[in-house]
């Protein structure tokens, strides 16, 4: 059951150790050279990975976190080498049929329409149900063909009859399942199609895997690929990443700002700044008319490199210090909070007691912070008990007044004085 187009597995299989490889580079040295041509700055071991891949016809797994030029890089190779870029995208949930091919079953059931009274000519002298069957069966090539195959990425770099480079981007996101899909193509350069056969690439692709390790990937997957761990680069590298971009920032500027986005990285947040995020900045950085980096214009654009609110408080209560270590930085002017316990604090010596010390109850943070803690709804969680509190002090002579006129905050001791209930006997 093999199509005239289509040549049975085993000669495929046979061709696999004659399969064309194309020497794009002539050293390592020459990979640098070029692929700086085009923006990209490669260093001296990422360009031996390359050399490698392009002479021994291996896939590269490229590690490393966000946007520190991973799929770039595949991009690069593209365009150094004039192949054409094939990207597959990978997600959580996706199945061989996103991935490698999927059969067109629109165009086969509008061809099966098409040919009804041809297929009512094939079975109309069968004598038998069985008869018939077994004609239209005999058939199945027509509708289980090349003509109805739809190729996805995988699939379409194999049969590409030009040189490719095939990204699979963020393979971590997919399910362990595609990994096991991944194997046959990464080993072999080959992909299986049950209802036709085995497709051998001609030529092969050069093949470049990324993940930001969000999981470990399979023994097996590392295994079949030359391996790379890209990681933030040198001050004196990154700067010259920023440069080659054409930011329109000046050059010293553009050394300052490199300079506060190492050390944001530093500081312990959700999602520290790619290198891709400090080219945006410098970008919005020259739009604006920048031609000196102070705390205020950091703070007002923060937002380009650090994603989280908590990440931007945390960055903003350091920008000056980051732009200049001798800053001093006065911790009052980033705290103009309310806090029920123990007053409304506006600044040094500035002060509006509302409560004793004695009576003082948890800060409004530690009561958000609770907030998110599970199980938090205990009987206590809104100020309501089943019983006295034996923590509880009763209340010094002379304060029931007090108590009623309100001088007690609502945060203090689990949110207000307790109203005296049926089993609640008041001291006179």
């Amino acid at each position: 059951m093999s199509p005239d187009n289509v040549t049975p597995v085993d000669e495929k299989t046979a061709h696999t150790d004659d399969l064309e490889s194309v020497h794009d580079f002539d050293s390592v040295e020459d990979v640098t050279a070029r692929f700086g041509e085009t923006g990209y700055i490669i260093d001296e071991r990422l360009a031996t990975t390359v050399f490698l891949q392009t002479r021994l016809d291996k896939p590269v797994l490229l590690e490393g976190p966000a946007g520190v030029g991973k799929t770039e890089l595949a991009k690069a190779l593209a365009q150094v080498t004039g192949r054409r870029l094939l990207r597959l995208q990978c997600y959580e949930g996706q199945d061989e049929t996103k991935a490698l091919y999927e059969w067109d079953y629109g165009k086969q059931l509008l061809y099966t329409q098409v040919l009804k009274e041809k297929i009512g000519q094939l079975v109309a002298d069968a004598d038998t149900l069985g008869e018939a069957v077994d004609r239209i069966s005999a058939q199945e090539s027509v509708f289980f063909s090349e003509r109805f195959l739809a190729p996805r990425p995988l699939l379409e770099a194999i049969r590409s009859p030009e040189p490719v480079v095939l990204l699979i981007d963020e393979v971590d996101r997919a399910d362990e399942a595609l990994e096991a899909v991944l194997l046959e193509l990464l080993g072999e350069n080959q992909v299986s199609v049950p209802e036709i056969g085995t497709f051998v690439a001609k030529i092969r692709p050069y093949v470049v895997l990324t993940s930001n390790n969000t999981r470990d990937l399979s023994a097996a997957l590392k295994r079949r690929c030359l391996h790379s761990f890209l990681g933030y680069p040198t001050a004196e590298r990154e700067l010259e990443i920023v440069v080659s971009k054409d930011t329109g920032l000046a050059q010293s500027l553009a050394a300052q700002l490199v300079d506060v986005v190492r050390g944001l990285r530093d500081l312990d947040l959700r999602k520290s700044p790619s290198i891709s995020e400090t080219v945006d900045w410098a970008r919005t950085l020259a739009v604006l008319g920048a031609i000196e980096l102070t705390p205020k214009l950091l703070n007002d654009t923060v937002s380009v490199v650090v994603k989280y609110d908590k990440d931007v408080t945390k960055a903003t209560a350091v920008m000056a210090r980051l732009i200049d270590p001798n800053a001093t930085i006065d911790e009052h002017s980033h705290e103009h909070g309310h806090d029920h316990g123990h007053g409304h604090s506006h600044g040094p010596g500035h002060s509006h007691t509302h409560d004793d010390d004695a009576d003082s109850g948890p800060s409004g943070s530690e009561i958000r912070a609770a907030k998110d803690t599970p199980g938090r709804h205990s009987d206590n969680y809104y100020g309501a008990t089943t019983g006295p509190d034996p923590a509880m002090a009763p209340p010094a002579p002379g304060t029931e007044a007090s108590i009623a006129g309100g001088r007690n905050s609502s945060f203090a001791r689990g949110f207000g004085s307790k109203k005296p209930g049926p089993t609640t006997k008041r001291r006179d």
